[in-house]
């Protein structure tokens, strides 16, 4: 173990106490100064982008996980990380998760990768000539490494960062539906049936919606609203079209991903092999952790989170 390895902190000994700890009792990052811009898509639609940091540094595009939004606090631990080494954070919302819904029927899922692209491009010919990154969290390091390895060589980036990510969705969403972890999977339910409600209670849905309260797994959701309402024939068509493991081979920017063997979101079981993965790939696997927490430190009080240290380590030597 080397000095910038990860530690977790021995008062959150397990995976679940890891991925709980900082959605519940994580201080609010204060220091933050966000800024709102509305961005409009070819589309007609729109997404809302959260600012932080200023001048001309380098900008680092942060996309967040299911039901995540600028109030995650990972979302505002990382943005202020990122300000701090004087660079600029762009925090994309997806669309109808920035408090506001969008316009279209549509919404987004894992395998979305069209609105970061657009995004990307138009604000790599706004700001000429500055280096532009990348950080996905769970879901949204899936739409990361997807579009990287989409876009292969033609892929502007100078780096990414792709963190928790459930490379194999029909295994995450099996991972999802087991002990302790259907917790996770009710409580993201819980959110997206909200989500649904709120959205098709002034618009008439472009699909059958059955009773969401029938839905009682992320399975259930996907075959019944995700699938149909993105164009999909169902769940298992989504997940295997949508899975970023198959992309990992063709990326070609330099790509940090971390992973907890303990994330319950996506065991150690179902990780991708070392001949799955580019050479420009670099997975960083820990024994700890948990979903998105990596929390270190002696004392409650005194808690650090590590990825805003290992990060912009990894960044700053391309940015």
């Amino acid at each position: 173990m080397n000095e910038y390895s990860f530690r977790p902190a021995w008062w959150l000994p397990g995976a679940h106490l890891q991925t709980i700890w900082p959605t519940f009792f994580r201080i609010p990052t204060k220091e933050l100064s966000i800024k709102r811009e509305r961005f409009e898509l070819p589309d007609g639609d729109f997404l809302d982008i959260d600012w932080a940091g200023q001048g001309n540094g380098p900008i680092v595009i942060i996309l967040h996980g299911l039901e995540g939004s600028i109030e995650s606090p990972y979302a505002r631990g990382m943005l202020a990380a990122i300000e701090r080494k004087g660079w600029r954070g762009a925090f994309m919302h997806f669309r109808c998760c920035s408090g506001e819904l969008n316009r279209l029927p549509r919404t987004y899922h894992s395998g979305e990768t069209g609105d970061i692209s657009i995004v990307v491009d138009a604000l790599q010919k706004r700001e000429p000539g500055v280096p532009f990154a990348a950080i996905g969290f769970s879901l949204g390091g899936n739409v990361l490494l997807k579009w990287l390895g989409e876009t292969g060589r033609l892929n502007t980036l100078k780096a990414a960062v792709a963190i928790s990510v459930p490379f194999d969705l029909d295994k995450s969403v099996e991972c999802l539906n087991q002990g302790f972890s259907r917790l996770y999977q009710w409580h993201l339910l819980k959110e997206l049936h909200r989500k649904m409600l709120w959205k098709f209670r002034e618009q008439s849905a472009p699909i059958a919606l059955p009773p969401l309260s029938a839905l009682h797994s992320i399975r259930d959701f996907d075959e019944n609203v995700t699938a149909p309402l993105h164009g999909f024939s169902c769940a298992e068509e989504y997940y295997a079209k949508s899975s970023s493991r198959q992309f990992l081979q063709t990326i070609r920017i330099p790509t940090l991903v971390v992973h907890a063997k303990d994330d319950p979101f996506l065991t150690g079981d179902f990780l991708p092999d070392e001949d799955e993965l580019s050479r420009y790939i670099q997975l960083e696997l820990t024994e700890k952790g948990g979903h998105v927490g990596f929390v270190s430190g002696r004392f409650p009080w005194s808690a650090t989170y590590w990825l805003e240290e290992r990060v912009p380590r990894f960044l700053r030597e391309y940015l």
